[in-house]
């Protein structure tokens, strides 16, 4: 069978080198097409591969009747809609690793262009000013490198920094200090970042969590001089908090590749002699465009062979009758995840999935990927899928274990899940109930009923007369409305837990007050 390919987007003639000699396939190359006659033409084809320029919606998704698999030559998938193509059973694929040297060497030239002033010397020099006392630099050697966010990126430019012979702390979420240690670097929290570094670059994605993650706050509490990078995804740095910790001189210099918005022309950090900037370049070199490109092209290759590909992004259909028997649990699953990685501080070691019922009885790994998927969201943002959950799980050296037993627990299917950290081990429990959908009902060893969703508040309290009340008055004077509420305790006068469901997010203000009221020790947010 051959199976025809389109390639809408430019793509390296070495990087589509695979499919050039393969003998199934017939290419058509074709960048020209508007949206329209792709429209028109997307039925023919079995596989689509694209960069950033061709947007893969769900209409064009839905006109590919024979559409099995999308290529994303690259890391995002911004262009193509995720959840028409699984859906619609199309697998897609991209290239995650291509790029990695790329970005980490541009890093890298940002840092030491920054810490030279080399790009502003250079301009003076164009304009015929030979101002050398102008442009005085500082060493990199013995400096402290801060680097937010130590995946394959941030691991590559600690390695190259310890190179130049600069002293490196890192923050990950995933990141122990045995791990640290192992990379020969500095282990630390954010504040920790902050607070020592001489130059931050920052190596997250772009989550709710590491929006304007460099914000205000964060620029009061930074080593006056430091000077900031950002190769990695723009809106992590707050650009108008940025600009006035620059004028202020709290920070002395940044080197920015992308940015809120682009193209970035008008903002006035582009006027600060102290910025250098370069319009999101941290891929584009020959051997990166021709390394994702290649990357691409073997998955979809693999696939069509029957063999299993390597960097999927999304989940490929489930077989009709394994999906009517577990899909009902698969929201249940992964909200348990996500609502447990909230309770857990610390990195996460070890992860036991209990399975207990009669669900036993079926194939249980996509639940499990379910709840993997639900826990590491939160750190590593959308990217992370059933497929890859797993994966992306050993890779951060997080041991996973299951069990399944027919002890139903006073419930006909129970999923539990347990996180083990350095500080001890967290465990919440849920099911499915006839009419109301997934519940949790139970909160390491108190027993709850709640479920997974909205805004929640969980308190850890001594059970005491008057604490609810108190709890209740301060939440009517921020015109904070109780939606439910659900307590339990280990004994008279000791340990409790109070969860509520409210109508709207608190935030650290009132987190402050509601444990100055005495007997609430511990008081946490999740936002689901």
């Amino acid at each position: 069978m051959t199976y025809n390919i389109l390639i809408s987007d430019p793509l390296s003639e070495d990087g589509i080198r695979p499919l050039r000699t393969a003998s199934d396939v017939n290419i058509v190359f074709q960048t020209k097409w508007s949206p329209e006659e792709l429209l028109e033409n997307i039925v023919n084809f079995d596989a689509l591969i694209v960069r950033s320029q061709t947007q893969v919606t769900r209409e064009l998704i839905e006109k590919a009747t024979n559409l099995k698999i999308i290529g994303r030559a690259g890391v995002g998938v911004d262009n193509i809609d995720m959840d028409a193509a699984t859906e619609l059973g199309i697998i897609v694929v991209n290239a995650p690793n291509g790029n990695t040297n790329s970005a980490a060497e541009h890093t890298m030239a940002m840092l030491m262009a920054l810490s030279r002033k080399i790009p502003q010397a250079y301009l003076a020099l164009k304009n015929e000013k030979w101002e050398r006392k102008n442009f005085i630099g500082v060493e990199l050697k013995n400096k402290v490198l801060g680097v937010i966010g130590l995946g394959r990126i941030g691991r590559e430019v600690a390695y190259r920094a310890r190179g130049q012979r600069m002293n490196v702390i890192g923050y990950d979420p995933f990141l122990t200090k045995e791990k640290a240690e192992n990379m020969g670097i500095e282990y630390g929290t954010v504040d920790d970042v902050l607070r020592v570094a001489d130059f931050i670059t920052v190596h997250t994605p772009l989550l709710k969590e590491t929006k304007h993650l460099l914000n205000r706050e964060a620029f009061n509490r930074v080593k006056k001089g430091v000077q900031i990078i950002n190769c990695a995804r723009g809106g992590i740095i707050d650009e108008d908090a940025l600009y006035d910790a620059i004028v202020s001189g709290k920070v002395t210099g940044a080197a920015l590749d992308v940015f809120e918005e682009e193209p970035f022309l008008n903002h006035p950090l582009l006027a600060l002699p102290e910025v250098i900037a370069t319009p999101h370049l941290g891929a584009s070199t020959v051997e990166a465009q021709e390394n994702v490109a290649i990357d691409v092209c073997q998955d979809i290759l693999r696939f069509f062979n029957g063999r299993t590909v390597r960097n999927p992004v999304n989940m490929p259909s489930l077989d009709n009758e394994l999906l009517q028997k577990v899909e009902p649990y698969f929201l249940l699953a992964e909200k348990l995840g996500e609502f447990l990685i909230y309770l857990t501080d610390g990195v996460v070691e070890e992860i036991t999935i209990s399975y207990a019922g009669d669900i036993i009885k079926n194939e249980l790994s996509p639940l499990s990927r379910k709840i993997i998927k639900g826990m590491l969201k939160r750190h590593l943002g959308t990217h992370v899928n059933e497929v890859n959950a797993l994966f992306l799980a050993e890779k951060r050296g997080i041991q996973i274990h299951e069990n399944k037993t027919y002890k139903k627990k006073g419930f006909s299917n129970l999923i539990t899940v347990s996180m083990k950290t350095k500080g001890g081990i967290r465990t919440v429990a849920g099911t499915l109930l006839s009419g109301l959908g997934p519940r949790i009902v139970k909160v390491d060893h108190y027993r709850v009923d709640i479920t997974p969703a909205g805004h929640i508040i969980v308190m850890h309290h001594t059970d005491q007369p008057g604490v609810i009340g108190r709890m209740g008055s301060l939440l009517a004077k921020h015109d904070i409305n109780i939606a439910t509420m659900q307590v339990d305790r280990s004994d008279i006068g000791g340990d409790a837990i109070m969860m509520l469901t409210v109508d709207k997010h608190i935030g650290s203000k009132i987190i402050e007050e509601l444990l100055s009221l005495g007997d609430i020790h511990h008081v946490r947010t999740i936002d689901m």
